[in-house]
């Protein structure tokens, strides 16, 4: 016997379930088995990486800089010379089209890398990074960055499982937008904000993110994003208040249902 909620069919048993802990089921995404952990939440190993104490042994080559919200950190088409920390706060990534179209590519969190692919030889920014909200980044130079790698052989282990696994979620990201509706996508997306998965953390308060931003960020419209997220808290999926948006687990019944 399922519980019907607004077209979201959860079985008692799953609710139960997730209430009392249990690992959920996986699920089945167009022949692509994943758990509600594979698909919205990096290795709990490689999130609690930190990388700042490595970096603090770094003499030359770093530098510190406070940002506020919408400040650019970089622009697309712009010499790519360093690699990136997001120290405190978070960072978008946007990335225009020749035509003028824009599209959120990320929303990086504290704890982030962005920028690495001047290591890899790329020479001009392929996307603008600009501040979400105040935001404190350690900028490293390509040199440094190298020097870095060679001398740590833990931070490059611990850079490279960083990289492998947001590469992972990258695949995840394609998948989900090829084959999910975006009443799902929006649901994943939220729940990866709120680092759902990650049983060392409790789950956050969203900060305040336009409509708009998730909107571009999952590939549809505002007036789309607004009638979901209006359908998940009618539903006690999320909740508001004053600071941001409050995401509840039970927002895995989305994801979950086909």
């Amino acid at each position: 016997m399922a519980v019907i909620h607004s077209g979201v069919a959860v079985s008692k048993a799953k609710l139960k379930a997730r209430k009392q802990g249990t690992p959920l089921p996986r699920t089945k995404v167009h022949g692509a088995k994943f758990s509600p952990a594979e698909v919205v939440a990096l290795p709990e190993e490689i999130a609690a990486f930190d990388p700042h104490v490595f970096l603090t042994k770094l003499a030359a080559g770093k530098t510190i800089r406070h940002y506020k919200g919408d400040d650019s950190v970089f622009s697309q088409g712009e010499v790519a010379d360093a690699v990136f920390y997001i120290q405190s706060g978070k960072v978008k990534l946007t990335a225009v089209s020749a035509q003028g179209k824009e599209a959120v590519v990320a929303i990086l969190p504290e704890g982030s890398f962005f920028g690495e692919g001047c290591l890899a030889g790329q020479p001009l920014r392929m996307a603008t990074a600009s501040a979400v909200q105040r935001a404190s980044v350690i900028r490293v130079t390509k040199q440094a960055m190298v020097a870095l790698l060679h001398q740590e052989p833990e931070f490059a282990e611990r850079f490279l499982a960083y990289l492998l696994s947001r590469n992972i979620r990258m695949e995840a990201d394609l998948v989900d937008h090829l084959f999910n509706s975006s009443e799902k996508r929006l649901a994943r997306l939220l729940l990866l904000m709120a680092n759902f998965g990650q049983e060392s953390k409790p789950i956050p308060l969203i900060a305040k993110i336009s409509q708009e931003t998730l909107a571009d960020m999952i590939g549809t419209t505002r007036s789309r994003v607004s009638f979901f997220l209006n359908r998940f808290r009618d539903l006690g999926f999320i909740a508001y208040d004053g600071a941001g948006m409050h995401v509840h687990s039970s927002l895995v019944s989305v994801v979950l249902h086909d």
